[in-house]
């Protein structure tokens, strides 16, 4: 069973300041977090973390993160801007992009943050907008299926996504990049999201690795960081086993003393730019319980929405809920745990055993620290929810107001009419 990180008590306080729906994240357990990954890959001295800037765009957790030594990785020109407010410079920004407007690599630029091309063809681009920059990056998309072994589980395949560069392309692009002045090299791949496997970091690692000294057998090239990128998962069900980050670290380190060290490349550094790992399980949607319906099937309407959580409407995901306050009484209703929305995918939960649930009740959705508030959207004019912060002194802060109707009708004149 899962247990909130906000306690009946706690809410009942939060609320008299701001009303549910709303956002909540642990500022406690996003430190503690980030601590276990900076020590399970303290044996590669320059590794570093880039958050995924996409999974929770709040320059409060940004701050929080930066402050525990991590840099961002941005995927858009607003993510750029973030990073930038956020006091982050040059190298603490890795700026990971596909189908790139000039505008956004041009602000990527300004920034000195890291490009990491997805394309072949971008070479030529950003060598038109503004020459190729002497710390430079590319994607790498090895084919195939991706498999954790030989005879394992195919995990995903990388030959279907639209990211990165071939094989054969990689390798040209890192002599076409050394002929325009660059001089300083990473590489990164993405193989597969939300892996529930100690094993995912290490063989993608293994694969890099080869990869890397083919490059330098082949070109001469030395590169010089290699980007893990996300893919870490959490277990959103509660009888899942949660990855160990200490034992992903060892046998990364392992893969990196066997291929690597023996080719003269010891010195390569090692990032990754989790987002789900880093934030998904310290962050909750609160809702309360609003309407119940007795036809078909017993449903519990609240007053949130996909609007606020479009993960279980869009790819069926599983999210963990509690019933505030009774955490320890039977699940012995069942129940479909929907939103207002005139959708009928707008269901948080179906046929979910739960407690009995009251009208006023609080209904907790774990695991929505990451890809939850930013993937929120304004579908039937609903209002994206307030954020906020669970400080570890135990005080709560508003970090994002609530939207309202000027904000929703900001871009109208009305007076065109």
């Amino acid at each position: 069973m899962k247990k909130p990180f906000v306690t009946k008590g706690q809410l009942d306080e939060i609320v008299k300041n701001h009303p549910t729906p709303f956002h909540i994240y642990d500022e406690k357990g996003i430190r503690e977090n980030a601590r276990k990954l900076q020590k399970a890959f303290s044996w590669n001295k320059g590794f570093k973390e880039y958050f995924a800037v996409k999974a929770t765009p709040n320059p409060y957790i940004m701050k929080i993160l930066k402050e525990e030594g991590c840099g961002f990785d941005c995927s858009s020109y607003a993510e750029l801007v973030l990073s930038d407010k956020v006091g982050a410079k040059g190298d603490e920004i890795m700026f990971s992009s596909n189908a790139t407007p000039d505008i956004d690599f041009i602000k990527a630029h300004e920034l000195n943050a890291v490009i990491n091309l997805d394309d072949f063809t971008h070479i030529e681009v950003i060598d038109k907008l503004f020459g190729i920059p002497e710390t430079i990056s590319c994607r790498y998309n090895p084919g195939g299926e991706f498999k954790t072994s030989e005879k394992g589980n195919v995990m995903d395949t990388p030959s279907d996504a639209k990211y990165g560069f071939t094989h054969e392309q990689i390798i040209e692009s890192y002599k076409v990049l050394k002929e325009k002045g660059a001089k300083r090299f990473g590489m990164h791949a993405f193989l597969a999201s939300n892996t529930l496997t100690n094993d995912y970091y290490p063989v993608l690692a293994g694969i890099m690795f080869k990869a890397a000294v083919e490059i330098k057998e082949k070109t001469g090239v030395s590169i010089n960081f290699i980007n893990l990128s996300g893919g870490v998962g959490i277990p959103y069900k509660p009888d899942q086993k949660p990855n160990d980050i200490e034992v992903i670290g060892k046998k990364v380190k392992e893969q990196f003393e066997k291929i690597l060290v023996p080719a003269g490349l010891g010195d390569i550094e090692i990032y990754t730019e989790l987002g789900r790992y880093m934030l998904a399980p310290y962050g909750a949607l609160v809702s309360t319980a609003i309407r119940e319906k007795h036809i078909y099937k017993e449903y519990i309407g609240l007053d949130a929405c996909a609007a606020n959580l479009m993960r279980p409407a869009m790819y069926g995901s599983y999210h963990h809920i509690t019933v505030s306050g009774k955490e320890n009484l039977p699940c012995d209703h069942k129940y479909d745990v929907t939103g207002g929305l005139c959708e009928n995918n707008d269901k948080f939960a179906i046929d979910r055993m739960l407690p009995k649930i009251d009208i006023g009740d609080y209904i907790i959705i774990h695991d929505t620290g990451a890809h939850g508030h930013s993937m929120g959207y304004n579908y039937n004019g609903k209002l994206r929810s307030a954020e906020l912060l669970l400080k570890e002194n135990g005080q709560v802060e508003e970090i994002r107001r609530a939207e309202t109707l000027d904000d929703y009708f900001a871009t109208l004149d009305f007076s065109k009419l």
